[in-house]
């Protein structure tokens, strides 16, 4: 296999490079020393796009580790970006090298600073605060450069403390204005008194959050620079230090008990990337993708500051036993402030299967349209004849074609991805043959998959509903039936752009035998594949362009692959030959009747208006440190986040035909049974999205009628 004939030339580049100088260092050097050469060897050798070492690669791993250290640009001054920035295109020659120069560097800058500001903010906390000087601030890293000095770093510092104090008393006076509506009886705190508690709320955060830092080691900061080698090449190519490497088997080897969302850690900040279907976060409904836990309470306990909180830890607070609560307090995108209870559980299984019912409407020339809805393409690896996504997929589709539906609509949103040959086999129930996807490795041919069986399960009208979070597969699959021009693909204005495939690589197996006694060393995830449409397209970066666009809430939000640091560019190879349906939609006439429908429609006005407050939100730049100035704007966005929070949903006419379960009568069903049925018809008859993809269908099934 080819994998065993590049291992040995790594291997053997490792040993020479690190021979002579190995063992001179103290402080675990020589095993930082092998992680950091190894890591670029082994990417160089594995990568689907291997960066060279020089001056361009350099300064990726320079911005990527300096913006884990001060992404928020709270810490460090210009002076000492400038010492830093020395090194900016010399990283390159420091692996060359076997140096630690720069890191150790940064290591002495970035702990002096966190010293100085831990002497800081217990004396900005320390008297009262005036709240009447017409000042303002801006949190915004993005909008804004580091402070010029160390005086003006800790103005910065002050403004900041006062900010969150701020709204700290903001919060305050929202939970007393909770206790009033309710008829609590409690005695109201006067202004001060509320100044005073939110001061000893944000020190005890800080003292907190301080003790925290002081307990980031010098691997934890390593595992950060070596992150940053491995993150020059692209967003999804990580390193794992063994303990991390532990943590992610165990997300990978399937039950968990907890929350079922997919966290990460960017910036300091714990973001949510995925809740898992069928979790209790899932069922529970407020915790979305994009939002950022702030804390995190067991039951009614005090709430734990998990701001800077390395992500294994964040995690195993999350974490708990079946049954337990856990209450989480999360900044949405739009800004606002939630609490969240959820009820920690095994993730219920069903709910990550696809279902189908049939949609309709009470009029009486009104199609009957099967929907069916896949929340990600899962499959069995360990048992060949376990469930898959396209079996699964296959019965519905037989259900619904047995029932004489006269379209189907299938439901990718917010489907993450999964198994490619799943997605090969469900693009071949609605064609006779031919290629599905390509697949490219770094220096190989592209691969092509095929449907080769000869037959098509359904031939009648088809749709595919994506958005910004359909990403890998099931853009794969939208892409393949666009090209075929088989489906209308209806959507946002593109899905997330990931059209890369990764592999994890044992840094171990790795490295020669003489070096057993730094083991172990952790891991890299490393892109080796591409995905390729059939037209010869990439799915990367890009994503997939809808035929017909419709409003979304995060339209005017940077959303996707193309928004990360270094991705992969979008790129071209040949195509593959392939035959178009034989009756391609008329997407012009549907894109201009479902124009008219949305244009004149109060739910997607909303939708519009909606995405651009959140947007003119997120960016905002100046924040008025004067109370009476920041309590109207906050009353003013608790307002609009209200009226926005149910954006998209509307009562829409549409009637539902369910399926009774295998073996069941509905009258039989238990009560959880019964529940996931209402919850689910609920949520469909408030998707205004998915009614307006019921009529661009119905539109097609009349076209083809005359």
């Amino acid at each position: 296999m080819k994998l065993k004939r590049i291992i040995p030339n790594s291997v053997l580049l490792i040993t020479c490079l690190l021979l002579g100088s190995f063992f001179v260092h103290e402080n675990n050097e020589p095993k930082e020393k092998l992680i950091m050469v190894s890591t670029y060897e082994i990417l160089k050798s594995f990568h689907y796009s291997p960066q060279n070492l020089d001056d361009t690669y350099s300064s990726r791993v320079f911005d990527l580790y300096l913006k884990s250290l001060d992404y928020n640009k709270v810490y460090f001054t210009k002076d000492q970006i400038d010492i830093l920035s020395s090194y900016k295109t010399k990283i390159d020659d420091e692996i060359k090298t076997n140096s630690l120069e720069f890191f150790d560097l940064s290591l002495e800058l970035i702990n002096g600073q966190l010293k100085k500001i831990q002497d800081l903010y217990p004396k900005l906390l320390q008297n009262p605060i005036d709240f009447s000087v017409k000042e303002d601030i801006n949190i915004n890293s993005e909008k804004r450069d580091f402070c010029n000095s160390q005086a003006e770093l800790e103005e910065y510092w002050r403004k900041y403390i006062k900010y969150q104090v701020l709204t700290e008393i903001i919060s305050l006076e929202n939970e007393e204005k909770k206790k009033t509506e309710n008829k609590e009886n409690f005695t109201s705190k006067t202004p001060v008194q509320l100044e005073d508690t939110a001061r000893q709320i944000i020190k005890k955060r800080y003292d907190t959050r301080f003790k925290r830092i002081a307990k980031i080691s010098r691997n934890d900061r390593f595992s950060s620079y070596v992150n940053a080698i491995a993150g020059a090449f692209d967003p999804h190519t990580n390193y794992f230090p063994p303990t991390e490497k532990e943590d992610f088997d165990i997300s990978m080897s399937g039950k968990l008990e907890g929350i079922g969302a997919t966290l990460s850690e960017k910036d300091g900040y714990i973001k949510v990337v995925e809740i898992v279907p069928g979790s209790p976060s899932w069922k529970q409904g407020e915790l979305k993708a994009e939002d950022i836990i702030l804390k995190v309470a067991q039951g009614d306990n005090e709430p734990v500051d998990i701001i800077d909180m390395r992500l294994d830890e964040a995690v195993r607070l999350i974490r708990g036993p079946k049954g337990t609560k856990v209450v989480l307090t999360v900044k949405k995108i739009d800004g606002s402030i939630v609490t969240i209870p959820i009820i920690r559980d095994v993730i219920v299984l069903e709910e990550k299967y696809a279902k189908s019912t049939i949609i309709t409407t009470n009029d009486k020339k009104a199609y009957k349209i099967g929907y069916i809805y896949l929340p990600q393409f899962y499959t069995d690896m360990n048992d060949i004849h376990g469930r898959k996504c396209s079996k699964d997929i296959e019965k519905e589709v037989t259900k619904l074609k047995n029932a004489n539906v006269d379209g189907i609509l299938i439901d990718l949103r917010n489907n993450g991805g999964g198994s490619l040959n799943d997605v090969v086999e469900i693009g071949g129930l609605f064609i006779d043959k031919g290629p599905i996807v390509q697949v490219k490795s770094m220096e190989s041919p592209a691969r092509q998959y095929n449907d080769n069986d000869g037959k098509t399960l359904y031939d009648g009208p088809l749709a595919i509903m994506v958005n910004t979070f359909s990403a890998s597969a099931s853009e794969t699959l939208a892409a393949a039936m666009q090209d075929y021009k088989r489906a209308i693909i209806i959507g946002t204005e593109s899905t997330y752009g990931k059209g890369t495939v990764q592999r994890i690589v044992d840094i171990d197996r790795l490295v020669s035998h003489e070096y057993q006694s730094q083991k172990p060393l952790g891991a890299i995830k490393v892109t080796i594949q591409k995905f390729y449409r059939i037209n010869g397209g990439t799915t990367q970066f890009q994503g997939v362009k809808p035929d017909i666009i419709l409003p979304d809430l995060y339209d005017n939000i940077d959303i996707g692959e193309k928004e990360l640091d270094y991705p992969l560019p979008w790129s071209e190879i040949k195509s593959v030959p392939y035959t178009t349906w034989k009756s391609a939609p008329n997407i012009k006439d549907l894109a201009k009747k479902s124009a008219n429908r949305t244009q004149k429609d109060t739910a997607f006005t909303l939708i519009k208006t909606a995405s651009k407050w959140l947007a003119d939100t997120k960016d905002q730049e100046s924040i008025s440190l004067e109370i009476s100035t920041f309590r109207n704007k906050d009353e003013k966005d608790l307002e609009l986040s209200k009226k926005y929070k149910n954006a998209g949903k509307s009562t829409v006419p549409f009637e539902i035909i369910n399926w009774k379960p295998v073996s069941k009568d509905n009258a039989t069903l238990d009560s959880v049974e019964n529940k996931r049925i209402e919850d689910w018809n609920k949520s469909i008859k408030e998707d205004v999205i998915l009614y307006e993809s019921y009529q661009i269908l119905s539109d097609h099934i009349k076209n083809l009628q005359k």
